[in-house]
């Protein structure tokens, strides 16, 4: 051994003996260590064995490995993941304390947010997708007597509005949306979200509710309708989105606001006469047939709008019909525009300020124009586009916690679940000050979960990103790929049936709320489901090549009988057999036989003529011993393919992170990854190259757990064969945390079955809750959260309800932290 070394190893000794001889560890409090007494000393002992000066594992080198820079920045990040996952050191190493692995972590973190605070910042610990870098063992079970934890809160902060939350506020301004009907629960109903239309699109349609007639198709008519596209912008396409560090406003947004927001205004105050002549507004369309001459087709003056008013009569209305303006009249649609926007009525000096911004405008530029500028600029108050959690008031507790209060609390609560205002039993009890004690939300949040009419997307939103089953209209599929899945490649026609599955999804999954029981556990073993008629042949199974040749001749057959029993009728000549034209057969499909009771699907309203989604279903059951629950829905697995085919990494690094709670290290920047190009292969044959010594270690995790999907091909088809060989649906959970759940499994329905029935995966179900309604990543502090929210979930009978409430009523949701205050803030 050289002296170099010696010197660590009896450096890493003294600290191992301070940890031992009674020294607590508060998670998220600054490590008041530095790299030449402790870092250093935790490499030497622990990793430099595999990653020294000669012939380093992995090519990784540690022996001169400094102080955090940013330079050896990425490095730190590496070996930051490699600990805090239990990567480093391996297994069958002798491994660090418990206190002395979180330390060495919360080192390298402290150290990375400093020395990165200026060059683009460190992040990684915040992403949710590192969220299960949090041991969870230490979360669900016994801590170590020297962890001592501290009350937990969330940080004082805003959130920026998604698009599907600021899309909503600005349709409530200008559309009115039908009130619930019990006897059709799964309509669109005031207060549920805008759809995306049948193209996937996320926009904001002017007037549709008052066309009666249009020139043209369907694209030309939705060339000619009014419509503005969701402006805020949401760059993650997987996962949980909703993080108040995550997004912005820039400047081109803002300006887009602006220009969106005259619109509004305009359509407030006149209705279709701002976006259509006169003559276009009747309810006898024969009457202007002369002004409805010539190829009017894809232009707004092909459409013709009723007379009916079907907007909401605000006072931004009255105050654009009055002849003159008024103080009263302008404070009216000042205070109106301000709640609508930011759901709390303004204070004096708010309405004041504003109301004094429209009076320079109609001053400058007359009263129309003047009204419309000023007050456009209410859409870029700070509360018209982010939600403060600030804690400005109330008093800090003796770890620095404040507790939301009256406006601030009960918005919290109301975007806990909806996308609108308030309702009135909320906002009186803000007003009235009955939005102060835990008490207060657990009051609030029961009696919204027990109203049906109250409509709640948020929960719906905690669904699809957890489960991300709704970008399977958003994978470009190659049309000669697609056309051998044995779906069909004609138009849109695979895009539009995956808007379609999204919105089914999306119904089943309420029902299944609905109900309440077993929430998680039934989402994964359902073998319900909502469809179309299309989906006779998404849930049906893809024939082999024998089988479609024996149905062709099938077919055949069946015609030339038909045939020939059509020429023994009187006075029939006798047609050439198999001539007659027959109905289109797809023979590449054995269909499923989806039969059931009418249920209604969420889709957007006639925003496309003729072309918009219906929003008639069946409700049905799959066939048995091919599907079981939500992962062998065409619309979970077409969100999870590629272009060209399956994508088994991404499914099994899904199962891995959402049912499993594992994480997997960033792929290094030197690794190609990609498949080779094998068309004469299956996919299962093409990924031996992960099995590369290198690569293993990571994909051993993903690989085997997204291979038992291999029984779908990449349109969400059923199949027994790929390339004419019998197809490969084994696979294993290796490592998984829990050892009575690894091991190998036959298929995927025989895999889902195993995670369905595990504790370990109810726990990592509420992890992911908590990061959604909390808006970051749970810490060690929130082990007494969330294991008072799994009990809940647990002795509820699986109940969202239940995990729901606790949640909300929980310190992490009620509390905040101002940064500075705070023993131990959250990461």
């Amino acid at each position: 051994m050289t002296k170099f070394r010696s010197v660590f190893v009896i450096t890493a000794l003294f600290n191992l003996l301070s940890v031992a001889n009674g020294e607590t560890y508060t998670p998220g409090q600054k490590v008041s260590k530095d790299f030449n007494t402790f870092s250093q000393s935790f490499l030497a002992t622990h990793c430099l064995d595999c990653h020294g000066e000669t012939e380093p594992e992995g090519n990784l080198s540690l022996h001169d490995l400094g102080p955090v820079d940013e330079v050896n920045s990425a490095t730190w990040r590496s070996v930051w993941a490699q600990v805090t996952l239990k990567e480093m050191p391996p297994q069958e190493m002798a491994q660090p304390k418990v206190v002395e692995r979180l330390q060495f972590s919360d080192w390298i973190v402290g150290e990375l947010t400093r020395v990165m605070s200026d060059k683009g910042g460190f992040h990684d610990h915040l992403d949710p997708n590192k969220g299960n870098y949090v041991d969870h063992s230490l979360l669900f079970g016994p801590l170590p007597d020297a962890i001592k934890l501290v009350p937990t809160s969330s940080p004082a902060r805003i959130w920026r509005l998604t698009p599907q939350e600021h899309i909503t506020r600005l349709n409530e301004l200008i559309n009115r949306e039908p009130e619930y009907d019990p006897a059709k629960p799964g309509l669109r109903t005031h207060g549920d979200v805008v759809p995306t239309n049948h193209g996937g699109e996320l926009k904001l349609y002017f007037g549709t509710d008052r066309i009666i007639k249009w020139q043209g198709g369907t694209v030309a008519y939705a060339t000619a309708v009014k419509s503005v596209p969701a402006v805020l912008s949401s760059a993650r396409t997987h996962g949980l989105e909703n993080y108040p560090d995550f997004y912005s406003v820039n400047s081109a947004e803002a300006t887009q606001i602006m220009g969106i927001a005259e619109d509004l205004i305009r359509y407030m105050a006149y209705g279709p006469l701002s976006i259509a002549e006169p003559y276009q507004i009747t309810d006898q369309p024969r009457s202007i047939a002369d002004k409805m001459k010539g190829d009017l087709r894809g232009l707004p003056t092909s459409i013709v709008y009723s007379t009916k008013i079907a907007r909401p009569l605000t006072p931004v209305y009255e105050l654009m019909r009055q002849d003159g303006v008024t103080d009263e009249s302008l404070h009216a649609a000042v205070d109106y525009l301000f709640e609508m926007l930011t759901f709390r009525p303004p204070s004096e000096t708010e309405s004041n300020e504003y109301t004094a911004i429209v009076k320079q405008s109609i001053e400058k530029l007359g009263k129309e124009d003047g009204a419309v500028l000023g007050l456009s600029s209410l859409f870029l108050d700070r509360d018209a586009l982010f939600r403060p959690e600030l804690a400005a008031t109330g008093k800090p507790d003796r770890h620095g916690r404040v507790m939301l209060q009256d406006w601030e609390l009960g918005l919290a609560v109301n975007h806990a679940l909806r996308y609108i205002k308030p309702d009135e039993e909320l906002r009186t009890a803000i007003v009235e000050g009955r939005m102060r004690t835990r008490a207060d939300v657990k009051r609030e949040v029961e009696r919204m979960l027990a109203d049906d009419s109250i409509r709640k997307p948020r929960i719906l939103r905690f669904f699809r990103d957890y489960f991300d089953y709704d970008l399977g209209g958003y994978i470009c599929k190659d049309a000669r790929a697609l056309a051998k899945t044995g779906v069909s490649n004609r138009g849109q026609s695979h895009y539009r049936a995956m808007f379609d599955a999204t919105a089914s999804t999306d119904r089943l999954i309420e029902l299944i709320l609905k109900e309440d029981r077993d929430v998680l556990k039934q989402l994964l073993t359902t073998d319900r489901v909502v469809v179309t008629k299309a989906d006779n042949i998404y849930f049906g199974k893809r024939r082999s090549r024998a089988e479609e040749i024996a149905s062709v001749k099938a077919a055949r057959k069946a015609a030339d009988e038909l045939a020939r029993k059509e020429a023994d009728k009187p006075g029939k000549k006798t047609p050439k057999p198999g001539r007659k034209k027959q109905e289109r057969v797809n023979h590449s499909v054995t269909p499923a036989e989806l039969s059931g009771t009418e249920v209604y699907a969420r889709v957007s309203r006639r925003s496309f003529g003729n072309g918009s989604m219906k929003p008639e279903r069946i409700l049905a059951n799959v066939p048995a011993g091919e599907r079981l629950g939500i992962l062998t829905h065409p619309s979970w697995l077409v969100s999870h393919s590629d272009a060209m085919d399956n994508h088994a990494i991404r499914r099994g690094r899904w199962i891995h992170e959402r049912l499993l709670g594992g994480g997997i290290p960033d792929v290094p920047i030197t690794v190609d990854a990609m498949l080779p190009d094998e068309p004469q292969n299956t996919l299962r044959e093409r990924m031996r190259v992960t099995r590369q010594e290198y690569c293993w270690t990571c994909h051993k995790k993903m690989d085997p757990l997204g291979l038992p999907f291999e029984m779908f091909n990449h349109a969400g088809l059923y199949r027994e064969t790929e390339l004419e060989k019998p197809v490969d649906t084994t696979g294993e959970i290796i490592d998984s945390g829990d050892a009575a759940l690894d091991g190998k499994v036959a298929n995927a329905i025989e895999l889902i079955e195993k995670l369905a029935a595990s504790e370990r995966s109810e726990q990592v179900f509420v992890r992911h809750a908590f990061r959604f309604w909390m808006g970051r990543n749970e810490t060690l502090n929130d082990a007494p959260v969330l294991q008072t929210a799994y009990r809940a979930y647990k002795d509820n009978g699986g109940s969202m309800n239940a995990l729901l409430v606790s949640l909300l009523t929980s310190d992490a949701f009620l509390y905040r932290t101002k940064s500075g205050t705070a023993r131990a803030e959250s990461n």
